[in-house]
């Protein structure tokens, strides 16, 4: 019993000061050629059983949709959340994402979908490769225990994300988000997600050449401007 009250107060003395017991959830929802599904994220999103913002903003598409640095300024929310439209990520899973850092524990909660527990779809080894190859950089960049880098679910306390010196517009803002959580020893939490990812026939976007972007992003953000 003793060693239990112990754990339970060391829990206890490791929490933030929660957010209001019902906050607003800021989703930024960067949209690349989405427009197809850009409906059925939205009404995803507002079924949620959480009050909701959702900000879309363009990021260089080349249909009818209406960057994530834009997007981010114009949140207003205790808690962000950026939510791609591409539907490789299930808007329930916002529910657990954003519970650590609602209840005080955390600033900052990644969607891993390379923890298990949740449904993966099964393909493009490369793919899968590379995000290892990138967490590990990451991680031995930075001391960190980071699995999935790139996710595309991140969530963080309003207030801490809209005081980032973000500069990237591109897929190189996911590297310089990690670094920037990571520079500024940030309480980092992980929940496992679900992945219904897709093939570049099916629309996905990102490719290997994005790679070495992200690679000199990391590198630029621990040794260069990032890492003062």
């Amino acid at each position: 019993m003793e060693a239990q009250s112990a754990i339970a107060i060391r829990h206890e003395a490791e929490r933030l000061t929660p957010t209001s017991p019902n906050p607003l959830i800021s989703f930024v929802m960067p949209v690349y050629n989405e427009g197809p599904s850009l409906e059925d994220v939205l009404q995803r999103v507002y079924d949620l059983p959480l009050r909701a913002e959702v900000i879309a903003v363009d990021d260089g598409s080349n249909d009818a949709t209406p960057a994530v640095r834009t997007g981010i300024a114009r949140t207003t929310g205790e808690v962000v959340v950026i939510q791609d439209a591409d539907m490789e990520y299930d808007p329930a899973d916002v529910v657990d994402l954003v519970q650590p850092i609602v209840e005080g524990y955390a600033d900052v909660v990644y969607g891993s979908r390379l923890t298990g527990g949740r449904p993966q779809r099964a393909y493009m080894f490369w793919h899968l490769v590379a995000n290892r190859m990138l967490a590990l950089l990451t991680n031995m960049l930075w001391n960190s225990t980071i699995s999935d880098m790139e996710t595309g679910y991140k969530a963080f306390r309003g207030e801490i994300v809209r005081g980032f010196d973000l500069r990237e517009d591109d897929f190189r803002i996911e590297p310089e988000i990690t670094s920037e959580v990571l520079r500024r020893k940030l309480r980092l939490y992980q929940v496992p997600i679900a992945y219904y990812g897709r093939t570049p026939e099916e629309g996905k976007k990102i490719s290997w050449r994005d790679g070495p972007l992200a690679i000199w992003t990391l590198l630029r953000m621990r040794f260069g401007r990032g890492g003062r």
